[in-house]
Formats: structure tokens, C-alpha cells, sequence
């Protein structure tokens, strides 16, 4: 297989040395981080914990061979687990944590197979489905999600409910049950996470936070006070097997799987570039897709669960002095290890912290202070966003990723379908044409009505821009017609015959059309409709400025003979 397949190979062989000790280190820091998160979000996926564990060791190894990134770390996530919740929970007969192992597993390949034919396809444009202020409700209603379903974790008790408003009641009701103890532990942890990183970036909170609170609890028994805890994981590692349960769970698991691979791949695209940019790399949008992909894949071999890229600790490692995927390798080993022969080192660790952990990941989704800046630049984006936010809230998870995909569609033909169109005047003091709504100080040409289209002409729109012309035809009573055509980027069947139909009708009414600034595609294009036929070949024009010379000179003409007696 090529090495662009496996970009480890060529990693490797290039390797230097010097990075080994960086590298090293890095991978100790961002261990620290991994286990507690891999854990808490295993749990938050409806897993046993230590599925989180072996998730993380196979994911960081599958992504080191197959993932072009130097710097990129994949794990369990928080905007990704919740999704995973709600697809097994309701395919899970009996309380059984191996079918949701199962369940997630087959998830996981499922989301593994779409992303890499994906990137086999080089349809990493799909990345950018999900708008970004539907992106922002979205993660805004999954944050509020999550924080209500883990605060019964966090003060000692639970609930049993099966919808939003349902939920918030047993949540403020059960408040009159918790465990002060606990409360108080994990109230403590939560403080150190989202205290810690304003002081200082080089200790990881997560560490503070779990190592502490470890120490603490082994040390006062806090298990015997009340507090639940993690207690022993099971020791070892998973053979690779294929998850199997039912063909009928294949179809039911298939819209979680599409909803993972938009929020995932959108992570990923957005970290890879912004972290390339950083360090002077290039990003390989397809190949990120298939890398994430084989890791997704890898992981449900071995009893895991879907994973995403982690931007906060892809920070952790690129601020730790990581300098290549050995990072991860080191990470892997280091989690491997804890499995293998330390599967007690966190016994004493609290519950309660580990919900703590997925409410600051939580809090980390969390983005109020846009909403701010879309209710001033732009109130649809606003509402756009609320709107995700409620399905997620209201509906659930799965309905709510499913409300924003269909958001941002209806959003893309929205735009396409009722376009932007625009009267252009000149604008003599700074040059050029410009909107007349924009400009002030433009001003049309005696006689002809300058229009600028600013979508691609087509069947939904095209009767909306003839509605438009013909309007602007009855207003102003020009000579001439020049459509602007910079912006139009096709223009189909439909709209040919459109055009064809609104030329002939100006022709009657003594109204000539033109064309500026058609590309030469399009210009293609419009011969092969036979367009030609009723458009004159003369009134296409490379420039505006050239249309306008040549119409200006028609006008004058017609405005003088109409003055001569």
C-alpha cells in the first residue's frame, strides 16, 4: 500500500531522534489527561469505564499509522459520546453493559467505514455542512444536556427520565436527596478545573483534579462515607473481534453514525487547519478523514467506542513540546500499562470527579457570547442557532443533530432561493459601480438599469429574477437592461429558457438585454442551449465598463432621434 495511505510509514522513516525526548515527555502529560477524560466520557457514552481506556490506546496507535497530522490527538469525546448514549440506549434489551459495548463498538465502525470512503471519495467538503450557527446551537443544547444528565452523578443519586422537562424535574427534585459528601467532592474538583487554567497553563487541571481527589479518598475513605467510586477495572486487553448483534440495529445505529461523522469531522478539519497553520504544516482535509476514520474503525475492533480529534488536548500536547505521533505512541503505552498491571491505581477515585470532569467539557461547549455577536449582525443566524438549541434540548440528541442538519440545508437553499439581487449606480469620487442601497453617492445611467444577480441562476431562482427585472422594467422605463454576472456561478436548463422567454419579452417591449462579465463556462454553457438564437452575440461583454460604453453609445442615439422633430 502507498505510504499516502499510511502516512506513519513515512513518519517513521523520517523521524529525528532529537524529538524522542520531547516526545517523551508530552506523552506522560497528556496521559495524565487521557485517563480520567476516557473514563468520563466512556461513562457519559454508556459504557463501563474501561471501554474509555481501550478506546484511547488503539485510537492514538490507528491514527499515528494512518493520520497525516504530527500533532493531532483523537480520543472519546464530549460532543461525540451523548450521540453514542442515545443510539444504543434504546437497542439495549436487557441491562446488560455487554450489549452496549456491542452497540457502540458496531457504532464506531459504522462511523469509521462512512469516514473513510469519505476520504477515499475526497468529499471532505462535507465537513462544512453544519453551519456555524447551527454548529453553535447545537453544541449550546448538547452542553445543557449533558450538564443536567450528569449533575445527579455529581451530588450522589439518579433519575429516571425520558424527556427534557421530565428530566429537570427529577434533577431539582432529587436535590433533596444528595449525598453532602459527594457534593462536596465533586463541587471541589469542578472548581479546580475551571479555576486552574486561568492561573496557570502548565499543569494540567485534570491532573491536579484527579490525582487529588484520588489521594484524598483512599486517604479519608471516602467510599465508606457514601461516596461511590470507580473502584478496580477489569485487568487486560480486549482480542479483536467483529461486533455483531442484529442487522435491524445496523439501520437504527446509521443516523447516529451520520450525526457523529458531521460534528466529528468538523472538529477535526477546523483543529487540523487552525494547528498546521501554527506550525508551518500543510492539512490533507482527506486524508484527516480517512486517518480518524481507520481509528474509529480500529477502535470498535477492540470493545471501543466513535472518538474525534480533541482540540484542548491537542493543546496540551503541542504546549508540552510534542513534535510527532510518538506522542500519542508513548500515551498508548502509558494507558496500556495502567490496564495491564496498575488496574487499581485509581480504585479510590470518586464518581463525582468524573462527572465533574464531562461538566467542565461541558461548560467547554458552552458558547453564550456569540450569540451576543449574531443578535447584532445577524438575527436569523440568532434564531437559527436557538432553534438547534431547542431540538437538542426538547427533542433529544439524535432528533437534535437531525433538526440541525436539516437547519443548515434549508439554510444553503434559503440563500440560494431568494437571493440577493442589486441595482448598481456609478459611484464617480472613489470609481467603480456599486449598490445604489449601499452607496449614497451612486448613480444610475440615464436609460439603463444595471443589475447584479448574486447566486447561481437555476430552477428554484430563476423565476424570482425575472419577477425582479421585469419590476425594475416598470419602475424605471429603461432602454437597456445590463445584468452584472460576476456573482452567477451556473445557470441551468430551466433558466436558459428563462432567459430566452425575458429576452424576447423585452424585445417586444423595445428593451435590449445584455450580458457583462459572464465567465467563459457559462458563456459555453448558454451556446449549447441555443440561446444564441434569440440573445445577440454582440451584447456579451468581457466588462461592465464595456457593456456600458457600448450601450451608453445606443441611448444616446435613441434619446436624440427622439428629440429631433
Amino acid at each position: 500500500m502507498s505510504q499516502s495511505w499510511i502516512p506513519g510509514i513515512s513518519a517513521a522513516r523520517s523521524y529525528q531522534r532529537s524529538w524522542l525526548g520531547p516526545d517523551i515527555v508530552a506523552g506522560i502529560v497528556l496521559a495524565a489527561i487521557l485517563v480520567p477524560q476516557g473514563m468520563a466520557y466512556a461513562e457519559l457514552a454508556g459504557v463501563p469505564a474501561v471501554n474509555g481506556l481501550y478506546t484511547t490506546i488503539v485510537c492514538l496507535v490507528a491514527y499515528a499509522v494512518f493520520g497525516p497530522s504530527r500533532i493531532l490527538v483523537l480520543g472519546p469525546d464530549s460532543s461525540v459520546s451523548p450521540l453514542i448514549f442515545a443510539a444504543i440506549t434504546p437497542l439495549i434489551v436487557t441491562d446488560d453493559p455487554a450489549s452496549a459495548v456491542t452497540l457502540a463498538a458496531m457504532l464506531a465502525i459504522l462511523v469509521g467505514l462512512i469516514e473513510v470512503g469519505l476520504g477515499v471519495a475526497k468529499l471532505g467538503f462535507v465537513a462544512d455542512l453544519l453551519s456555524s450557527e447551527v454548529r453553535v446551537g447545537y453544541l449550546n443544547g448538547l452542553a445543557v444536556t449533558i450538564i443536567l444528565g450528569q449533575i445527579p452523578k455529581l451530588c450522589g443519586f439518579s433519575v429516571d427520565a425520558d424527556s427534557f422537562g421530565e428530566e429537570v424535574r427529577e434533577v431539582i427534585g432529587g436535590l433533596s436527596d444528595a449525598d453532602i459528601t459527594t457534593v462536596v467532592a465533586g463541587l471541589v474538583v469542578l472548581a479546580v478545573l475551571l479555576v486552574l487554567p486561568r492561573l496557570t497553563k502548565r499543569v494540567p487541571a485534570v491532573l491536579v483534579a484527579v490525582v487529588g481527589a484520588t489521594i484524598v479518598s483512599a486517604v479519608l475513605d471516602l467510599s465508606s462515607r457514601g461516596v461511590q467510586t470507580v473502584g478496580s477495572l477489569p485487568q487486560g486487553f480486549p482480542a479483536p473481534s467483529l461486533p455483531w448483534t442484529s442487522a435491524s440495529d445496523v439501520g437504527a445505529l446509521m443516523l447516529a453514525a451520520v450525526g457523529i461523522v458531521l460534528v466529528s469531522l468538523t472538529d477535526t478539519i477546523a483543529t487540523a487547519s487552525s494547528f498546521a497553520a501554527r506550525r508551518g504544516e500543510e492539512t490533507k482535509p482527506d486524508q484527516e478523514m480517512i486517518g480518524v476514520g481507520m481509528s474509529n474503525v480500529a477502535a470498535g475492533l477492540f470493545q471501543g467506542f466513535a472518538v474525534s480529534v480533541s482540540s484542548s488536548r491537542t493543546a496540551v500536547a503541542d504546549q508540552s513540546g510534542a513534535k510527532s505521533q510518538m506522542t500519542g505512541i508513548v500515551s498508548a503505552g502509558i494507558v496500556m500499562a495502567l490496564v495491564l498491571a496498575f488496574n487499581d491505581l485509581l480504585s479510590a477515585l470518586p464518581q463525582t470527579v468524573l462527572a465533574a470532569v464531562v461538566i467542565g467539557a461541558a461548560l467547554s461547549l458552552l458558547d453564550l457570547k456569540v450569540l451576543g455577536r449574531y443578535a447584532r449582525v445577524r438575527r436569523s443566524a440568532l434564531l437559527l442557532s436557538l432553534v438547534a438549541t431547542a431540538g437538542v434540548m426538547i427533542l433529544g440528541v439524535l432528533e437534535g443533530i437531525l433538526v440541525a442538519i436539516v437547519l443548515a440545508i434549508l439554510l444553503f437553499f434559503r440563500r440560494n432561493w431568494w437571493p440577493h439581487g442589486e441595482v448598481l449606480g456609478e459611484d464617480e469620487e472613489v470609481g467603480g459601480w456599486h449598490s445604489l442601497t449601499m452607496d449614497s453617492r451612486a448613480r444610475e445611467a440615464s436609460g439603463i438599469v444595471v443589475f447584479r444577480w448574486e447566486a447561481p441562476l437555476f430552477f428554484a431562482n430563476c423565476n424570482q429574477f425575472r419577477d425582479q427585472v421585469r419590476a425594475l422594467v416598470r419602475e424605471k422605463s429603461p432602454s437597456w437592461v445590463v445584468l452584472q454576472c460576476q456573482a452567477i456561478t451556473d445557470i441551468d436548463v430551466t433558466a436558459g429558457e428563462m432567459l430566452r422567454d425575458l429576452d424576447e419579452e423585452l424585445n417586444d417591449a423595445g428593451i435590449h438585454m445584455a450580458f457583462a462579465e459572464l465567465r467563459t463556462r457559462l458563456h459555453a454553457l448558454v451556446l449549447r442551449y441555443g440561446l444564441f438564437e434569440t440573445l445577440d452575440h454582440e451584447h456579451f461583454y468581457t466588462s461592465l465598463e464595456e457593456a456600458l460604453a457600448a450601450v451608453r453609445s445606443d441611448v444616446s442615439s435613441l434619446e436624440s432621434s427622439s428629440e429631433t422633430p
